[in-house]
Order: C-alpha cells, then structure tokens, then sequence
C-alpha cells in the first residue's frame, strides 16, 4: 500500500473526504492516467522531486478527496502508481515537493497543483487571481527567488482521466497524395464564431463539422487547424481584454483545446474532436494539426507555474544564466520566452508519446511544426541529423504520417535543409510572389523559379517539388484582400502601439491606404487578388490557401491578429454571397488544377525536349516568344509554355500544351502565341475580366481562337491550352 496522505506538512491541504483508496505501486512503463482493468495507473516523470503526490477532486473547484504520494521508480525518475476504483471522469492534478534554488533552475513549489503533461483533458482554463498562478513571492524585492507560499488547488483546472472508447466506424485516413494536397489554413473557433455562420454550436468542434460541406464544395483536400491543443492565455493579455486567438501558447500536449467544446460535461472536447476528424474523413478530407512543440505557456522565469515548471524545470527547458546563476533564466529561441529542450529525453519522449496519441487515438493525419528548427537542436544548432529527426525516421507510426516545418525560429532560418519526406513552409516563394505582383523590378528570375517549384531549394537528390509548401498569405500577416489594401500595418488593436507585426509586407494598398469607394482602386484590388490565386494554385508544390482569402476576408490592416477573436478574424460568412464571384473563381482554379495532371506532379521541371513536337516539359519566353532577358531588371513580362501529356493532361485528347502570360506591368503588352500546324489556342482564363467572365462554358472546340497573339492586359494573368483542329 502506497501512504495515503490526509495531512501532510509540506502539502498544506486538508482533506474534505477522508475514505482511503486502495493502490499499489502500478508501472512506470507508460506515462499519464491510463485505464486499466480495475482502475488506473498514474506516472510523472520528474528527475529531481523529492516527493510527488496525486490529488484527486470531486469538481474543478472544491477541495482534493485524496492525496496520495507516489512511488519512485530507481532507475528511470518516473513516478507511478496504481489506483484501485477510479475510472475515467476522474478530476486530478499534481504537487511536487523539492528544492526552490531558481539559480539552479529549480522551481519546486509544494503550494501549487500541477497540470500532468501528458493529461487528456482539462476542465477549463488557467485563470489568475492575485498572483496564485506564480510559484514565486511577486512582491519580493528579487521575485523569483522566492517562494509563494500560497496555495491555489482550488483556483487551477484540473486534469481528466480519459479513456479511448469512440465510434470511429469504418474511419481511415484519405491517404491524399502529396501532389494532390490543396491545403486549406483554418482557425478552428474562428471559421463558425461569426454571427452569420448560422451553425448551431458557433466557435466548437462540433460546428466546425457542420460546415464542412462547404469545404468539399471549395475543393480543398487537406485542413490544416491552428492548434487546437489546449492553450494558456496570458495574463497580460487578460488585463488587456484580449485573448491568445491564434493558441500558440501550449500548455497541454494531449489535450484539445476546451474552449472549443460545445458541451459542458468533462472531457467531452475530446470527443467532439474525434467526431470532427471522423467526419472530415468522411468527406475526403485529410486533417493536418499546427502543433507547438518548441515552448510552453509558461513563460520565461516571471512566468506561472502551471506544470513543467514545478514538476522539473531543468529537465523540460533549455536554461542559462550569469555564471554565479547558470540556470536561473530560460533560453528564448523562439520569441515566447522559452524554449522548450528537445535533446533532453524526457522533452524527445514527451513530444513522440504525443504526436502518436493525435495520429493512434485522434486519427489526424500530419502535423505541422511551428517553429520547427528548435525541434533540429543538435548541440545547441539545428542539425538535419537531429535526435528528433532520427527518432520520427524510426517510428513505426509516425514516419508515415505527414510532416510540414517552419523551417525558421528567431535566430535560424533553414528552409530546404529538412531531412527526405519533409514539405517546408516556403517564405521565400511568398516573398517573391508578393513583390511580382506588387510590380517590384528584378523579380522575374526569381518567380519563374518559384513557379517552378523553387528547385534550388529542394532539388537534392532527395527532395522533390513537393516538398514546397507554397503559400502568399498565412495567418500570420496581411490576409490576401489587405495586402493589395493597405500598404502599413494597423496593428493598434493589439495594445501594442502598432510596434507589434512585421513591418516587411511587399504589400500595394492599389492608390489608396484602407477602405474606399473609388471603383477603379476596388477593381485593381479584385484583379491582384485573382492574380495572386492563379499564381498560388498553378505553381509546383503544394499550395496552401488562408481561409477566407477565397471571399477577401479583411483584418482592416492588422496583420498580427493573434489577440484578436472577434470578426476582425472570424471566417466571414456574410460575405460569401457579397463576394461569390471571387468564391467561383477560386473555386474553378481549385477544380482546373485538379483537372491538370501536370499541376499535381511533383517531380521538377527538366526543361528536356521529351515530345514529338521537339517542346521541353516548361519552356520561358518573352513577349516575342524570344528567351527572356533574365537579366533585365525592367521586365515585368514573362510567359511560359507547358507541355501536356500525350493523353491530354485532363482535357480532350487532342490537348497539346498550356501557355501562360504574366504581366505585372502596367501597360498592355501584344503577346505572340507559339504557332505549330493543326494547333489552335484556346482561353481558359484572364484575371482582367471580371470573376464570372474567366472560364468559358463550352467545350473547348466551340471556342477555339485561330489568332498568334494576345492582348494581355496590364496587371494580370492568362492562361491558353492548345489544340489540334
């Protein structure tokens, strides 16, 4: 029998109900509440507790019925034991006694309930009230150094024990082939917390599910979901009246975000997620997670105590100091103010047991990384040899699954340095497209290699196109309306001063700073938008849309809206018929990339004759089908051919190839079209006329155009297929 505690000195916590319940040691083989037959099995690790005991509560907010100090394992810091008629429902948490030493980096404090790491569910959000969420004396002359001795178990949610019992019926993965993926970017309370959603449960799970028909019928294939792990809202921004909207600041690795449930009874965020990810696989859609892996919501060392912090804070965090307090201070590699060590095991386990928990018992089907270089630390620099990295290629279920980085943290950037089988973020294809668009000179080398699937990225052995993730907006920045809106960020609802947000946007306000009625600035905006569309869903790779940006969502030009919930976010369903026309736009360029089989490869261009027409698979020219001078910083011109596959390629077999012109310039431009007997050209798309006036509706021999050239027109894009008469 393990010593079950009613009154222990350190604890300072009496018990409201003092029946015993039976235990036994239990296993230190497998980490955080887990059912077993008869009741459940508790393990923390912690190399350096004294002691370590578990509380167990009734309800979030009345006083523990138990406390039971569990038994250490000799040879592996785990602390376990085995619990006898407790069962899944069951509320509890954590206090851990040691030294307080914070120049050593120990930060124990016996006063404070510990979230469990590896905890399934929470029953509600941290929330601070005088302080109690901090494990040091805030008024103390040197804070940090000392200790709160307050307690606060009955102010802190609580852990919930789960078990994995679910209806996933006949659930699989859709198995999306790499270059198939249209990744769609998605704030999961964001996309039906508008009034105007009309869902019955706005902002959850459950509502998003009630919206997904309208997914399948944009065609994207693959939602990638900020995270939705649960998060910790700052105090600071609490104060403020602000929230943390965007959710990079994880607080608990396995469980969903609880502000996301529509129903109250505990846990049921986790089964509302599950019933999310099962649907969408219903409807062919694959389910990608934004995790966070690389901090905690704990902050630097002025931060709360919430869990790794009072649990062992040298064995979670990457710590420095002065050299009389070495570990008194938290490394910030990622601008959150700490960072979390991922070449310590405890940190590579905790990280690995997670990401197999979402993809085993949540059935999501990739991930990607924020931040991810941090995830690379080998030594203290990112190394594509990483112990994270070799770990996933051994993992016989996640080295399966799908795998997306940002391939940069504030000190590193290391895009097309991933190991094989990685897809990148890629800024530098955003950047180039912005600043084409925008008409910048010198930047049509760059963009046809963007284009092109930025092979002197990821062109090693290895690597293959799509390993570009290609993007023009994401969440983070301007939404694809405001950056042909607004050419300065107006971040002051952020509380920040407007000092907050990149202030290198490559964006273009079109003549006018914000909103206007002026007819010609609207359409100008609408043909950029059209224009960055084109560019975004024709290009090698994989591209991935921001929501919203299909309906030219608008931030009112803040692009740092990570506080910001409310309709300065949410996804706008008032203007899905305001703006349909944009929607049936971006919706026909969904659907003729999906037509193309060329789109859709992800081998590199080769530039090799390969047809009996003598034609290479890209070819690039100039106005005057002449090869382009790449070294003309002037040109704003630039038109590519591209070869169809014998069969057509997606269109009637007599389809020979595609030709492009893209004029970022502001005059008209007179194009030759290439000439070969029995091909004629036919329109598939302009961006100079308006959204429903792009496709034509016949069939392509009805509308054959016998011309050799095209009047492009200023600022935009066309597209022609070729065939034989």
């Amino acid at each position: 029998m393990a010593r079950v505690i009613s009154g222990h000195d350190q604890m300072e916590q009496q018990l409201r109900n003092t029946s015993l319940k039976e235990t036994s040691p239990g296993s230190d083989s497998m980490l955080g509440a887990i059912p077993l037959e008869g009741g459940v099995n508790f393990a923390l690790y912690s190399a350096q507790a004294e002691q370590v005991f578990l509380l167990l509560f009734d309800s979030p907010d009345t006083s523990a019925t138990d406390i039971i100090e569990l038994t250490r394992s000799s040879d592996s810091s785990i602390w376990h034991i085995f619990v006898r008629d407790v069962k899944p429902g069951q509320l509890y948490g954590y206090k851990v006694t040691g030294p307080y030493d914070a120049s050593r980096g120990l930060r124990f404090n016996p006063h404070k309930l510990l979230m469990d790491p590896y905890a399934r569910a929470m029953t509600g959000k941290f929330q601070d009230r005088d302080g109690l969420l901090y494990g040091y004396g805030r008024d103390a002359s040197d804070s940090d150094l000392c200790m709160d001795s307050r307690d606060n178990a009955l102010l802190v949610p609580k852990c919930i024990v789960m078990d994995n019992g679910f209806d996933w019926g006949d659930d699989r993965s859709p198995e999306i082939a790499h270059g198939d993926m249209i990744i769609y970017e998605a704030h999961l309370r964001g996309f039906t917390a508008h009034p105007f959603s009309r869902v019955q449960h706005p902002g959850t799970y459950l509502g998003f599910v009630e919206k997904i028909p309208y997914l399948q019928d944009l065609g994207v294939t693959s939602i990638e979901l900020l995270p939705v792990q649960e998060h910790h809202i700052r105090d600071e921004l609490v104060q403020k009246g602000l929230t943390e909207y965007w959710g990079y600041n994880t607080i608990g690795f396995f469980a969903p975000e609880s502000s996301y449930a529509s129903g109250s009874s505990p846990g049921c965020q986790v089964h509302e997620f599950k019933t999310l990810v099962r649907e969408l696989h219903r409807a062919g859609i694959e389910v990608i997670l934004d995790v966070v892996y690389n901090h905690t919501g704990e902050e630097n060392e002025l931060g709360p105590t919430l869990c790794f912090r009072g649990i062992d804070n040298p064995s979670y965090y990457a710590l420095e100091g002065p050299v009389d307090q070495p570990k008194r201070l938290y490394r910030d590699a990622t601008g959150c103010r700490n960072t979390l060590d991922i070449e310590k095991p405890a940190v590579l386990r905790l990280v690995l047991d997670s990401l197999r928990y979402w993809v085993q018992e949540m059935h999501v089907d990739g991930f990607r990384f924020d931040l991810a270089t941090v995830l690379g630390y080998r030594g203290g620099a990112f190394s594509s040899e990483g112990h994270f990295f070799q770990a996933l290629k051994k993992d016989p279920v996640l080295r399966h699954v799908k795998l997306i980085a940002e391939p940069w943290d504030i000190t590193t950037r290391e895009t097309g340095r991933f190991p094989a089988g990685w897809m990148e973020w890629n800024d530098s294809y955003r950047d180039t497209v912005r600043r084409y668009i925008r008409g910048d000179i010198g930047q049509v080398s760059s963009f046809a290699t963007r284009f092109a699937g930025s092979q002197d990225i990821f062109g090693n052995s290895e690597r293959a196109a799509c390993s570009s993730i290609n993007f023009v907006t994401a969440h983070d920045g301007f939404t694809l309306y405001d950056l042909y809106s607004y050419e300065e960020k107006h971040n002051g609802a952020n509380g920040e001063e407007n000092r907050d947000g990149t202030d290198n946007n490559n964006a273009l306000n079109c003549g006018v700073e914000g909103g206007t009625d002026d007819e010609e600035v609207l359409e100008l905006r609408r043909r950029m938008v059209r224009n960055a569309l084109f560019m975004l869903l024709f290009s090698r790779g994989i591209p991935m849309l921001l929501s919203g940006d299909e309906l030219m969502r608008t931030q009112r030009g803040n692009n740092n809206a990570y506080c910001q919930d409310n309709e300065t976010s949410w996804f706008p369903w008032d203007l899905v018929e305001q703006n349909r026309g944009m929607l049936v736009f971006c919706k026909k360029l969904i659907d003729l990339r999906k037509k193309i089989d060329l789109f859709r490869q992800c081998t590199f261009f080769s530039g090799d004759r390969v047809t009996k027409a003598d034609i290479p698979d890209i070819g690039w020219y100039g106005a005057d089908l002449n090869p382009p001078n790449w070294e003309d910083a002037d040109m704003r011109l630039l038109c590519c051919e591209l070869k169809l596959s014998e069969s057509g390629g997606g269109f009637n077999k007599g389809s020979f190839s595609l030709f492009m012109i893209f004029n970022m310039g502001e005059q008209q431009v007179e194009v030759r079209l290439p000439q070969r007997e029995g091909l004629v050209w036919h329109l598939l798309c302009d961006t100079g006329y308006e959204e429903g006036k792009l496709f034509p509706q016949q069939d392509i021999e009805s509308q054959l155009n016998p011309q050799d050239q095209y009047s492009s027109p200023p600022r935009t894009v066309t597209m022609l297929v070729s065939a034989y008469i």
